[in-house]
């Protein structure tokens, strides 16, 4: 039993702005810096690993706390909860507004991925205890479609920001953000616990934030340390320990944040697999191709973003037509098909060079596009309708967890694809160069701007073109491993997913 489970009809038409705009602020926030890189490598001087740090910090610690956080509004309450998260995110971005090292802009990203996950999982709470019956399925389905489109929005404030001011609008914008809606949360929302709540399971969220926190960072560390670095092993070796930890952990709890013997379920799990990969190739595709755009091409924010145009004109069709689609052909064959599109529409854009070719690249993002509406839509459905209703909940987080973690491995394996392709491709022709001069080359892209380059003469000249080069392959290399990925997870489903979609009783 919930200790609030409906409030008057007539809160709920003030309830569910609020909400949407508190969800809105985490989400866009997933996306919405990554317009943003170049104008914080140029001012801080920011090495790839670094930007990709700025951008993976946010969503790792995002992915791993969202089951934790659940449970914390359960058994605290979740105003409470929701009024903690919001206060974390403005005030870190606040202080990313004063920040002006790359270090200081990953903790602090690192700092709103915490209140991210405090928000997200309430947000949607809030819904399913405030709501009556009859209401639910609406405001459930405001909820999805904010969540969905709130990444594009995101991306295109972002960039029109940037156009009059400088890179720390973005936090700014953020902090307001949080603002309206800590008051908004303060008038309007109220408060609900579970009358007995679950023991909150503090090794288990300590075990996943440690166990993907060191995954993520040997896969990010390991194209600059090297990958027989003794470092970039412990932190594998450590990250796997600490997931597999996490596993025997809960196999011996009575009330487990997740229990790993629900992944026996095939639709289950197959459809979490799915989810991770959609959004894997996703957000690995738009961290790489808007740097290459602004890099490479030279275009502003808002040019680049506008590039990204055809997405939407696809995805949102394709999505809306998934569900009747699956219905008849079934999860186990339009989910192949939709990531088989996504790798095709993956490989297209991989073909992209230093002279952008604007049709084939706007091609590969509705191929792209396609194939994530026609996956994503039924393999979420093939998760909530994998379990009975008595774990709608769980069905709920594993589908948030398996988008933010296939985000954050998506940034982290791409940007390191990226990063290594870069720098294999410019080490030999940065010997002789001033060593702070070569460290600067191979660390970022962006120091083929710098006037130090530019007083290398002819050479100096030489070296940029060769670093937009090195970008442009790493950038392909780095879609292709996306496309590949997407092309196994066809198979994958294909073999494994349940012959009958059903809900297991």
């Amino acid at each position: 039993m919930r200790g609030n489970t409906t409030v008057a009809v007539s809160s709920t038409g003030r309830i569910m702005p609020v909400i949407g705009i508190s969800l809105m602020t985490i989400v866009s926030a997933v996306v919405g810096l990554n317009v943003a890189l170049p104008d914080i490598a140029r001012a801080t001087g920011a090495t790839q690993t670094q930007l990709t740090w700025i951008i993976d910090a946010y969503t790792v610690v995002f992915a791993a706390l969202l089951f934790f956080a659940g449970a914390l509004g359960d058994r605290f309450g979740r105003k409470a909860l929701l009024l903690v998260g919001l206060t974390i995110f403005g005030l870190a971005a606040v202080a990313g507004a004063f920040v002006d090292t790359p270090t200081g802009l990953i903790g602090v990203r690192a700092a709103m991925g915490l209140g991210a996950a405090a928000v997200m999982p309430t947000t949607l709470s809030v819904i399913t205890t405030s709501f009556p019956e009859e209401e639910r399925p609406r405001a459930i389905g405001v909820w999805v479609g904010i969540a969905g489109a709130g990444a594009v929005v995101g991306l295109f404030i972002t960039a029109i920001l940037l156009e009059l001011f400088a890179w720390q609008s973005f936090f700014w914008l953020n902090a307001g953000l949080a603002a309206i809606s800590v008051v908004g949360t303060l008038v309007v929302v109220p408060d609900s616990v579970d009358e007995h709540p679950p023991a909150v399971d503090v090794v288990g969220g300590l075990l996943t934030l440690v166990g993907m926190g060191l995954l993520v960072f040997g896969i990010i560390e390991g194209p600059e340390r090297g990958w027989s670095d003794w470092i970039t092993l412990v932190a594998l070796i450590g990250g796997a320990a600490g997931l597999a930890a996490f596993v025997w952990w809960e196999l011996g709890r009575e009330q487990p944040l997740l229990d790993p013997r629900l992944f026996a379920v095939r639709g289950f799990s197959v459809g979490s697999l799915a989810i991770a990969v959609t959004f894997f190739c996703w957000f690995g595709l738009i961290f790489s191709i808007l740097q290459y755009l602004q890099f490479v091409i030279a275009l502003s924010p808002l040019e680049a973003a506008l590039r990204m145009l055809p997405i939407p004109f696809l995805l949102i069709p394709t999505a809306r037509l998934a569900p009747r689609l699956a219905a008849r052909f079934g999860f186990r064959h339009l989910v192949p098909l939709g990531m088989v599109l996504l790798a095709v529409g993956l490989y297209v854009v991989s073909l992209s060079q230093v002279d952008l070719n604007y049709p084939v690249f706007a091609l590969g993002l509705l191929i792209g596009a396609a194939g994530m509406g026609l996956s994503g839509t039924p393999a979420t459905t093939a998760v909530t309708e994998a379990l009975p209703a008595a774990k709608q909940g769980v069905a709920s987080a594993m589908n948030d967890t398996a988008r933010e973690l296939g985000s954050a491995l998506g940034i982290a394996v791409l940007g390191s694809t990226l990063n290594q392709v870069y720098r294999d491709g410019l080490v030999d022709h940065v010997a002789g160069l001033p060593q702070q001069a070569a460290d600067a080359v191979l660390g970022s892209v962006a120091f083929t701007t710098s006037p130090e380059l530019a007083r290398l003469g002819e050479r100096g000249q030489q070296l940029a073109e060769l670093a937009r080069q090195s970008f442009v392959d790493g950038v392909s290399a780095a879609l292709v491993v996306a496309a590949g990925v997407a092309l196994v997870t066809a198979v994958v489903v294909l073999v494994f997913a349940p012959r009958q979609d059903h809900r297991d009783q």
